[in-house]
């Protein structure tokens, strides 16, 4: 009753790779792109409708048409509530978190947006995981790496203090050591993020332990760039204090 189903059938079809050899080599990937508004449309009773096309496109050899996927999941996710995300979209997060670099940063760009809309519980599982987005494919992608920095700085508000220790202190870490000095500097800002973390939440021993790591590994660095490092987090973090 929402829409005709001849035109839901239609659209169905898009998968078919009869069509992209007839109609248009792109066909799955615009089938892709226009998913989440049709979940939309039919609503999330009306999932079943769905669920096997996007679970065919998830796994189309074309990394086009998953990385269309990986930069909409999160707003499918919205679309389709906490018990079908975990049920049905899980899974298949789970995938292109180990897909080619060109999927990954689809689902990176908005993971803070993704791993909010799950329970406490599932999204404890991904402090394991979130240490392998600091590998990529080509370690020249430092854009990767920007932007994991930048998405840590927002998910810190999902965890409690000793989770932030325990894993993400080490990425924040080895990022604040990375080879391009973009990644660097937002790393610092994380860094003075995750302190701000401690403090706000009155876990001010951890808070001790991150700082006079900070000391040692920067402060005391035999190399300048080091020590520049431990100057520029101090910086930062005097700056978010004034303001």
């Amino acid at each position: 009753d929402i829409i005709p189903q001849p035109l839901l059938d239609q659209y169905l079809s898009m998968t078919d790779p009869a069509r992209a050899q007839t109609v248009d080599t792109e066909i799955a990937k615009h089938c892709a792109y226009s998913l989440p508004g049709v979940a939309l449309t039919l609503g999330r009773q009306n999932w079943h409708c769905l669920k096997d096309t996007y679970e065919t496109l998830a796994s189309d050899v074309q990394w086009k048409v998953r990385r269309t996927l990986a930069f909409s999941i999160h707003e499918l996710a919205v679309i389709l509530g906490d018990q079908l995300t975990a049920a049905d979209l899980v899974p298949i997060f789970n995938g292109f978190l180990k897909d080619l670099d060109e999927v990954r940063i689809g689902v990176l760009k908005h993971l803070y947006d993704f791993l909010k809309l799950l329970h406490a519980d599932k999204r404890r599982e991904y402090l394991y995981q979130l240490q392998e987005f600091v590998v990529t494919d080509n370690s020249r992608n430092w854009r990767f790496r920007y932007e994991l920095a930048e998405q840590l700085i927002l998910i810190l508000e999902l965890y409690n203090p000793n989770d932030v220790y325990d894993y993400l202190r080490h990425i924040a870490l080895t990022l604040c050591s990375d080879k391009v000095s973009e990644v660097r500097w937002i790393s610092f800002k994380l860094v003075v993020a995750i302190l701000q973390k401690f403090y706000a939440n009155n876990a001010s021993a951890l808070g001790l332990n991150f700082i006079n790591e900070l000391v040692v590994r920067f402060r005391h660095c035999s190399k300048w760039v080091g020590r520049q490092a431990f100057a520029f987090i101090c910086q930062v973090g005097m700056f978010s204090l004034c303001i």
